[in-house]
């Protein structure tokens, strides 16, 4: 009896993708509904739930949507909250005051709008919730860089969350260019051009967890790159880091990648990285950028920055997860990668931003 051939083992490929989650970047590009200001209206609600929580003293981690009323903007995020889940899966608000509020008040300001759309997560193990989005051009190692091994900016990838909400404080003297690139609209390019690998996209890969587990708990979360329901014209969910892919090699009892899985990475980040299909935004002091990583996949150039650490270009980033009863949820996924990779419940949250990350 013969072993299971490679095409046994693949699952074969659902139809392409349909519907607003598929766009390219030129379609997108210049002036668009994607984009959006705050109105004067809405600055004046924001100043007021500020001054309400320095009324009542409340730490970050006690803020709820509640405790930051926004009656008209509030409603605005709302709908916003539809295209993150069910629409082009991206937008960008602009027109946070940040300079007028200052790092502190901004911070308040940029929890407050997130609780809005959903409930912070963690970002590490340790409990952070609150994360900074900084290169200092340290070199490897150095603690105050957040303990990552090179200030190079990360490839075409997905976070382990559900949203992603990125405020832009400062920017720098050249870089920091974020592209965004429709997770479905790369889909269904691996399917046209490469049929013969589009079942991969299917099959089960192990994610390097990078030490971000509780103990007992394996270093690797098993998941497959894509997940379907609803339909060609209902969620696909994405998810793909390339280097937590190939770091889970490490372990003796993790599958080896084959020729063609490596073909598949090689095609997806061809795709995402293409003109044809990325949109290139040039982010803004006072820019909030939200956008649902099932659907949508973000890289960053490097930033470049001749100032002093008090000025250097900085972000304030929050993960995300979709409020209960949104209807956005792909469970499979949300199960493996959001609470496995980045698992909850191994530190009490903490709203420090002291620490910095790569977005």
């Amino acid at each position: 009896m013969t072993g299971l051939t490679d095409a046994d083992r693949t699952p074969p490929p659902p139809p392409p993708c349909s519907g607003p989650a598929v766009w390219t970047g030129p379609e997108l590009a210049g002036p668009g509904h994607w984009r959006t200001r705050l109105s004067e209206t809405a600055l004046a609600e924001i100043d007021s739930a500020l001054r309400e929580t320095r009324r009542r003293d409340l730490t970050l981690l006690r803020l709820t949507a509640a405790d930051f009323p926004l009656p008209g903007l509030g409603a605005d995020l709302a709908r916003l909250s539809g295209v993150l889940g069910h629409g082009r899966g991206f937008a960008v608000v602009r027109g946070v005051p940040v300079e007028r509020l200052g790092e502190t008040a901004a911070r308040t300001v940029f929890w407050g709008l997130g609780r809005h759309l959903g409930h912070p997560l963690p970002q590490n193990a340790d409990g952070l919730v609150l994360g900074r989005v900084q290169d200092t051009g340290r070199g490897p190692g150095d603690p105050a860089a957040g303990g990552h091994e090179t200030p190079e900016a990360p490839a075409f990838h997905t976070d382990p969350t559900d949203l992603l909400a990125l405020l832009t404080l400062r920017t720098p003297d050249a870089g920091g260019r974020v592209s965004l690139v429709s997770a479905a609209a790369v889909h269904n390019a691996v399917l046209d051009l490469r049929p013969d690998l589009a079942g991969r996209l299917y099959r089960t890969y192990h994610f390097d967890r990078r030490e971000e587990h509780a103990p007992g708990e394996p270093p690797c979360a098993a998941a497959p790159l894509v997940t379907r329901h609803d339909g060609p014209s209902g969620g696909l969910s994405m998810r793909y880091d390339r280097s937590c892919l190939e770091s889970a090699q490490r372990f003796p009892h993790v599958p080896r990648l084959e020729p063609a899985d490596r073909q598949l990475f090689d095609l997806i980040d061809s795709l995402a990285g293409s003109p044809e299909y990325r949109l290139d935004l040039d982010l803004r002091a006072g820019d909030l950028l939200v956008l649902n990583t099932h659907r949508v996949m973000h890289a960053r150039t490097v930033f470049e920055d001749r100032r002093s650490p008090e000025h250097e270009s900085h972000l304030l980033r929050l993960w995300l997860a979709f409020p209960q009863g949104s209807g956005s949820r792909d469970t499979h996924h949300w199960v493996t990668l959001r609470d496995v990779i980045r698992p909850r419940g191994t530190a009490a949250p903490r709203a420090t931003n002291a620490r910095r990350y790569p977005a």
